[in-house]
């Protein structure tokens, strides 16, 4: 516990620097000034009736000053109270605007009244209403968004951690003969490879949205981050013996960044190889339009219907159908947030039976 200043800082602190701010603050009460006025105007009217009375000695004069006076003092007096009584009502509306939009109980403050004195206080207070709206719902929608990912990376982790419990518990608690071993070596591999995808995945996402990775589009050639991007898939292509063909030419640039554009094309490649059919096939075609350039990639799959197109973006979706088909549903979302965030967009065209085609659009010029 130390003393400075007569100032006792302890838990209390703060409480000295709070004392001496409203110390240097200047007094805004207005009575005394009301009162130190009108002092002022009868002090000034006796002494000009006193003049008034020295130099002519006339009643008559000397009535017409003192009756003057007396509706000059009380016009003065009844105008600072009007003053007084608006600028104490003003102040408690104020007050009460402000504690109720504080506690979220009002509507945007609407003043009609723009050619008062008033009304550049009112404008910045429904700024202030704005700017504590805004804040708000950013807090309310962080709040949501975080415990819906805690959710489901809850939910996400939970199917490979309890299979590799109990793997481990087998191994432990059993002799098993060696072949059976290696099969639960090699499952337990899996998990992990799926855990080990879902964290580099949930990375990705989460430095994206917090603004951690920023993108740095640049004008450059479209055809090398398509070759990259179409290099990571044709080993479960030929696995799969889908038919994989390119339409690319090599002189149509797009302002991207090459590595994260790369992760968005091969997240939407990876879909199509995974939901088309063994022998089927996936075509990329890529046409320079005015203003975009669109990356279309189609699938011979089983397709998407309407009404689950706009859902197929959302983190950790998955349709009721392809549960069995490996995948943890972080792919599509995070290449719209790659591609949105270079000032592009991506969209569906499918029918159920007709495959898909996601049509991925880049900005053309810088």
């Amino acid at each position: 516990m130390t003393r400075e200043n007569g100032c006792i800082f302890e838990q209390n602190s703060g409480s000295c620097s709070e004392d001496a701010m409203a110390e240097s603050l200047p007094k805004l009460s207005v009575t005394p000034g009301f009162i130190l006025f009108i002092g002022l105007l009868l002090f000034g009217a006796l002494t000009q009736v006193v003049i008034v009375w020295m130099i002519t000695e006339n009643a008559l004069v000397l009535c017409c000053v003192l009756g003057y006076g007396i509706f000059t003092i009380t016009a003065s007096a009844l105008f600072l109270m009007w003053v007084r009584q608006k600028l104490t009502r003003f102040c408690d509306l104020i007050c009460q605007l402000l504690e109720d939009m504080m506690s979220g109980n009002v509507h945007k403050p609407q003043f009609y009244e723009e050619d008062t004195l008033f009304y550049k206080v009112l404008h910045r207070l429904s700024r202030l209403y704005e700017v504590l709206k805004e804040s708000r719902e950013t807090v309310s929608r962080e709040r949501s968004d975080l415990k819906e990912l805690i959710s489901d990376i809850s939910h996400q982790v939970k199917t490979p951690v309890a299979n590799l419990k109990m793997i481990n518990a087998t191994l432990l608690e059993k002799n098993v003969p060696e072949h059976q071993r290696m099969e639960f070596l090699t499952a337990m591999s899996g998990q992990l490879d799926q855990l080990d995808f879902l964290m580099a995945a949930m990375v990705k996402t989460s430095r994206l949205e917090s603004g951690i990775i920023t993108l740095k589009p640049k004008l450059q050639d479209i055809y090398e981050t398509l070759a990259a991007a179409m290099g990571t898939i044709l080993l479960s292509a030929e696995k799969k013996k889908i038919k994989v063909t390119v339409d690319c030419p090599q002189t149509i640039c797009a302002a991207h960044d090459r590595k994260w554009t790369k992760e968005a094309l091969a997240n939407i490649l990876d879909n199509g190889i995974k939901y088309t059919p063994a022998g089927g096939q996936l075509s990329v075609s890529v046409t320079a339009m005015e203003a975009y350039i669109k990356v279309d990639i189609a699938d011979t799959g089983k397709g998407i219907p309407e009404d689950r197109q706009g859902a197929v973006f959302k983190r950790f979706y998955r349709e009721p159908e392809v549960h069995d088909v490996p995948g943890i549903g972080l792919g599509l979302y995070l290449a719209r947030q790659i591609i949105s965030h270079q000032g592009g967009f991506i969209r569906i065209t499918s029918k159920p039976g007709c495959g898909t085609t996601f049509s991925v659009f880049l900005l053309k010029h810088m």
